[in-house]
């Protein structure tokens, strides 16, 4: 039944993009809609003060580029993907941010008064932060748009290779190998039994 219901959503959101060539203001339905999710992926990847100016940015070219969405991929997947053309152009910054988070320990991505909703999440993270941070800015650009969109974004294979325009079996490899150089970075947990 979820299936149906977001095939809905979706077939909801090609109809509102055809809307808006009429009435540009329905347009505002999808920022709505999508905004919420894409901005914070591109605030945990770029940091607070470029994710207000990218998510603007994406849904600006969205909407200027609107008569030439054609409904073959999802709404989501097609702004993800110019979502993901514009964090391409920050990499050195994000890069940068990971290196420096690295070094010091200190987030830069996460706000000042920001809570942990777990103190144990907290503290782990704390912990592996740097390493983490570390060993996102050695991975290529496409791996760590690929395990981002799926650690952070939440987004399956599926939806990945869409919102990347990569075939399924690219993703799957470029996760496999993220993953790989990400569990030779970071501690591995011992496990009691």
């Amino acid at each position: 039944m979820h299936a149906v219901s977001r095939a809905e959503g979706e077939l909801d959101d090609s109809r509102i993009v055809a809307a808006s060539l009429d009435d540009p203001e329905a347009f505002g339905e999808l920022f709505r809609r999508h905004a919420p999710r894409l901005h914070a992926y591109v605030k945990r990847r770029l940091g607070a003060p470029l994710a207000d100016d990218l998510v603007s940015e994406a849904f600006a070219t969205a909407f200027r580029q609107r008569a030439r969405f054609d409904g073959r991929r999802e709404f989501g997947a097609w702004l993800w993907g110019i979502a993901a053309n514009l964090i391409a152009r920050h990499h050195r910054q994000e890069t940068r941010m990971y290196r420096a988070y690295a070094r010091t320990g200190v987030d830069p991505a996460e706000d000042a008064d920001a809570v942990a909703d777990a103190a144990g999440d907290r503290v782990t993270a704390a912990a592996l932060g740097p390493r983490l941070a570390k060993a996102l800015a050695s991975l290529s650009a496409q791996e760590r748009d690929a395990v981002l969109l799926l650690a952070w974004a939440e987004m399956s294979y599926a939806e990945i290779a869409a919102t990347l325009d990569l075939p399924l079996g690219t993703v799957k490899a470029k996760i496999h190998r993220a993953r790989t150089k990400l569990r030779k970075a970071l501690p591995q947990e011992k496990h009691h039994g």
